[in-house]
């Protein structure tokens, strides 16, 4: 649908991976924590031990994220759900539409699954990808990591509870404006973000029961449909020809419905046993995440005439109830809020968890990484996240968001260097999941994603250039503010 690890060294702006005192493998400056809350102890570690970090701010109670929640928690960061994948047959038509949904994951969400799957285990803690690239490159580039993917998440997230009033507003059309549709936006924020104050553990069986529930009616559409479907409609190009088509809705389309699969990667110091848990999870998850998509796909352009005027977002609900009738056009229409409610918990979890990492690994004040003695849940990042998130809700937000999924190709293109850099760094440290292959498999694998990203960017337009170089601007201020105030000694930052 279109944001931990926990040894501190580099987080503090003095130093980083590949920068003096820094976490060099092999130099005996890889070090993990200790059980304390607010300290680390550290100890060397040899080029072939794995840097298992794990959260100090985490209560040793806690209870660790299973498999099953896992799964769909990572089904809500990247789909949540056919939603949102009409305007692909617009755009190119029914064959088109469906060869996308069947290509694009091998050449872009198995490169970013397999990416993530090696370096979440490696370096298993709250954070994610701003660990892995202050390893790879220092703290100034997990600094800018954070505030990209952050900023990205966070901004995202805001879609949400606006299209929770959306459907509000048709049971009750006094929500439709005015005040009572911002008291509708703030009260579904509030109340999904103490959703998510609740645990993660909560969180997580909450998005199983969202998903099985949304996926249901469709699952019911696909079967009802089976005695209409004709596959010569599945190899409609529609009208026109090649140079008819709108590429540019078609590969974003595309991009945007099958992103976000490293987001998962900040609540890596919750999960339990996360070197075994996060590959199956991740692949468990794309392969349900695929069907999700084609399945509904297929049924919907297999069954019914193809009008491209009609395949706007929202239209799977109009096919469900030509298939099947009103009630499980009803039913889809349920199961998009419900969507929104699993796309929304998880990716809070995701950007909390984060600012929490951040906190414990010194790019952000120690405050920012505390917990809620109730619940274990990282409060400032869930206060801080939804008071963002609900502030851009109110905003005309087209614009914003387009530049924060600019933002968050940016992060992948850093998340890619880093990777094949950490490759490159440390090739004798085991990893519990590793990609298959050496450099060059590496490097070809990597290709095709990074070409994407580019262009993806590259057609963007001027405001979203615009927008996205200020956020950047303040991304990197943020990293020299810090580094001010710790110098200054006004907060106290957990530091190597």
């Amino acid at each position: 649908m279109a944001v931990e690890v926990q040894s501190r060294g580099g987080g503090d702006g003095d130093g980083g991976g590949g920068g003096k005192g820094g976490i060099g493998v092999g130099e005996g400056e890889l070090t993990t924590m200790g059980n304390s809350p607010l300290k680390a102890s550290y100890e060397p570690l040899q080029t072939d031990q794995l840097p298992i970090t794990t959260a100090t701010t985490a209560s040793p109670e806690a209870k660790k994220l299973k498999l099953i929640p896992l799964i769909f928690l990572i089904y809500f960061e990247v789909s949540g759900g056919p939603f949102g994948e009409e305007p692909a047959v617009q755009a190119a038509g029914p064959l088109f539409a469906i060869l996308g949904f069947m290509i694009f994951p091998l050449i872009w969400s198995i490169p970013e699954a397999l990416i993530t799957a090696e370096l979440a285990t490696t370096f298993p803690g709250n954070g994610g990808y701003v660990i892995w690239a202050n390893r790879a490159f220092g703290p100034f580039w997990g600094s800018l990591m954070g505030s990209w993917k952050f900023l990205s998440g966070v901004i995202n997230n805001a879609a949400y509870p606006v299209l929770c009033a959306d459907y509000l507003k048709l049971v009750l059309p006094i929500f439709s404006s005015g005040l009572p549709r911002y008291l509708a936006i703030i009260l579904s924020t509030v109340l999904l973000s103490f959703l998510n104050y609740t645990g993660l553990t909560i969180v997580g069986y909450t998005a199983v029961v969202l998903g099985l529930i949304s996926l249901a009616p469709f699952l019911l559409m696909v079967v009802i449909s089976l005695p209409r479907i004709r596959p010569r409609r599945w190899l409609s190009l529609g009208s026109g020809g090649l140079k008819s088509k709108d590429w540019n809705l078609f590969f974003n389309t595309l991009f945007w419905n099958l992103n976000f699969w490293d987001n998962a990667s900040t609540l890596a110091g919750e999960v339990d046993r996360p070197q075994q848990t996060f590959p199956k999870a991740l692949f468990s998850a794309g392969f349900l995440t695929v069907l999700c998509y084609l399945l509904p796909l297929l049924s919907a352009t297999g069954a019914l005439p193809l009008e491209k005027s009609s395949w706007a977002d929202g239209f799977l609900a109009d096919a469900a109830g030509m298939i099947a009738g009103k009630w499980l056009k009803f039913w889809v229409e349920i199961g998009v809020v419900l969507s929104a409610i699993g796309l929304f918990e998880a990716q809070l979890s995701s950007s909390s968890f984060q600012f929490l990492g951040m906190g414990d690994l010194g790019f952000l004040p120690r405050f920012c990484a505390a917990r809620s003695t109730w619940f274990n849940t990282p409060w400032v990042g869930i206060l801080v996240s939804s008071a963002i998130t609900l502030g851009v809700s109110f905003m005309d937000f087209t614009n914003i968001i387009a530049s924060a999924n600019f933002l968050y190709s940016l992060g992948m293109l850093l998340e890619i260097a880093s990777f094949i850099w950490l490759r490159r760094k440390y090739p004798t440290l085991k990893r519990p999941y590793k990609v298959p292959g050496g450099m060059p498999v590496v490097i070809l694998m990597c290709l095709v994603p990074t070409g994407f990203l580019l262009f993806v960017m590259a057609i963007s337009k001027k405001i979203v250039f615009v927008l996205s170089a200020s956020l950047t601007a303040f991304g990197i201020a943020l990293y020299f503010v810090m580094k001010f105030i710790k110098a200054k000694r006004w907060f106290e930052f957990n530091k190597a």
